[in-house]
């Protein structure tokens, strides 16, 4: 019988809550699902929330009774922010992180470059905002909890996975243990979100592609009362860890995460001893002028770079998402804010097909996307993780001249700046179709592009006005939608397909008849932030809203090839 860790976890400021654990002789009844999902770190509960929101019911399974122990991810980017806010968390995420706009690259105790990730007046969100991960899981759980789509079960471990059958007929069935014994369930599709060291890919015995690196880090969060900005921190070759890297973090509610990386053949364990803390700790705190300065141990952990991903995301009807996909760097604060891009990715296509409203193929896209933008993102990482850890004595000397070029020459100061995480463009996703591309459209988001925000008024952005299905925002001067794009919108409604009409009006909220939804253009900012310049130009954005089709001039044959290709048979 598998009994969970039941007592509440330690923090000196996070209060856990233990669930009570989910038993099979409570709930009687037949264990047939149409989805369920292994894990509930923020991929898990925020693609459960994705497939709810599409109308399709799920359910999660969580080995243990509370959420996962210390900060772990603490950045969130805008893109997260922003689908977040899908899922109805992201106000409670603002309310309580702390947003931020630079970073800070320190050598021998001086700045020798400031990013800045600028904000824009049409984004809603900071470019990054950071919240420990027990806060964001909150959040989503009680999301989940108030969800009658989404039944969580705690305490409930997956044993085993066997896939029985094979084409239509094809199911998981699923061995699970929980503190009364184990009992069996089958599902159409299992989702499994259950991390880095995931026992579904490790039974199935699924190899990841890429690197692993051999520089460590230790992640200290300690609370302390520091008159410093939320601004990241990263000293290069500092002298009490000659070398190596140190980052720091403000966090919520009087924390500081400190990570610094070990030197070389040091033993993990011995690392974590509290006088190894301590003495490091204090050097840190000594070296940025506030030493003697109290604090409080609240959470440490080992961490090792790497970079590796599954070379495809969907084996027959089990589905791997976040870091049982792929497990990514910290630097370029990569892998939550890539895993809820999994998220987004698979929940409308998985609600979909699970409903039969569209075939499985399109799960395919799902794979080939975000395996792409993994690779794309290893290939990144490993950029910034051979400059933060160097791997080799070459890439030592070639980190070490840039460090020793930039105390006196400015121009050098951008080769500390890696790629932080961003959302991918899918420029090559088959689901997209023939449009007006480059030639007409001078700016605005391409093919497979993210959408791009736009503020109304104060407190209205485009993208609150997105998501639960396709939209094609069409671009009206007041006119009415013309009938036969109606018409195809009606008939993929009918296929059990959300789809909108948005007109995106320069004369204002007046009503446009035919569409759903009218959204005041007068001022023009949509236009010009989407390279629109003429009436009855169009873009269709898929249930993730990224851009899948855009035209200067659309019709009903062009709108029915984009569904055509976005929905395939």
């Amino acid at each position: 019988m598998h009994q969970p860790h039941a007592e509440p976890r330690r923090s000196i400021y996070y209060q856990y809550r233990v669930h009570r654990p989910w038993l099979a002789s409570e709930h009687p009844g037949a264990q047939k699902h149409p989805i369920v999902i292994v894990g509930t770190g923020p991929v898990g509960l925020t693609t459960a929330l994705e497939i709810a929101r599409h109308g399709q019911r799920c359910v999660v399974l969580e080995s243990e009774l509370q959420v996962s122990e210390g900060s772990r991810a603490i950045v969130f980017t805008r893109r997260s922010m922003e689908i977040l806010q899908q899922v109805g968390v992201a106000q409670r995420v603002t309310e309580t992180g702390l947003p931020w706009c630079y970073g800070n690259s320190i050598y021998r105790g001086q700045r020798v470059f400031r990013m800045e990730n600028a904000r824009a007046d049409d984004d809603r969100f900071f470019p990054m905002i950071n919240l420990q991960q027990q806060y964001l899981e909150e959040y989503l759980v009680d999301a989940v909890a108030a969800n009658p789509l989404i039944e969580l079960r705690w305490g409930n471990r997956v044993n085993k996975v066997e896939q029985i059958g094979a084409g239509e007929g094809a199911t998981a069935k699923v061995e699970v243990d929980t503190p009364e014994g184990s009992y069996e369930l089958q599902a159409d599709w299992l989702v499994a979100c259950d991390g880095a060291r995931s026992g579904i890919r490790t039974a199935m015995n699924l190899l990841m592609e890429g690197a692993s690196y051999e520089g460590r880090f230790v992640i200290a969060d300690i609370r302390i009362d520091l008159p410093l900005p939320t601004e990241r921190l990263a000293f290069f070759d500092p002298g009490w860890n000659p070398g190596n890297t140190i980052l720091m973090h403000r966090e919520p509610h009087g924390i500081w995460r400190v990570d610094y990386q070990l030197p070389a053949g040091e033993d993990p364990e011995d690392a974590l001893k509290p006088e190894s803390l301590k003495a490091r700790i204090d050097a840190q705190l000594e070296m940025i002028g506030f030493g003697g300065t109290p604090w409080e141990m609240d959470w440490s952990s080992v961490y090792s770079a790497r970079a590796l991903t599954l070379p495809s995301y969907v084996h027959g009807r089990v589905i791997f998402a976040g870091d049982a996909a792929h497990m990514l760097p910290i630097f370029g604060v990569r892998g939550a804010n890539t895993g809820f891009q999994d998220a987004q990715g698979l929940g409308w296509r998985l609600a979909l097909v699970a409903k039969g409203a569209a075939s499985p193929r399109l799960l395919d896209s799902y794979s080939s996307e975000r395996v792409g933008a993994a690779r794309e993102i290893v290939e990144e990482a490993g950029k910034s993780t051979r400059f933060m850890a160097p791997p080799t004595r070459g890439f030592r000397l070639l980190r070490d001249a840039v460090l020793s070029l930039s105390l006196s020459q400015p121009f050098v100061g951008p080769l500390y700046h890696w790629r932080t995480s961003r959302p991918h463009e899918y420029g090559q996703s088959p689901l997209n179709s023939v449009g007006d591309d480059n030639l007409l459209f001078k700016s605005g988001p391409a093919h497979g592009a993210p959408p791009v925000n736009v503020r109304f008024a104060a407190d209205s952005y485009l993208l609150d006005h997105l998501g639960g299905g396709f939209d094609l925002l069409y671009f009206s001067d007041g006119q009415p939608i013309p009938a036969e794009l109606r018409q195809v919108v009606d008939a993929v409604r009918a296929r059990g397909v959300g789809a909108r009409i948005i007109a995106v009006s320069s004369l204002g909220a007046a009503a446009v008849a035919g569409a759903d939804l009218v959204l005041d253009d007068s001022q023009g900012r949509c236009r010009g932030r989407y390279g629109v310049m003429a009436n009855g130009a169009a873009y269709l954005l898929r249930p993730d809203q990224h851009v899948c089709a855009r035209w200067m001039a659309l019709d009903a044959n062009r709108l029915q090839a984009a569904f055509k290709a976005a929905l395939p048979a």
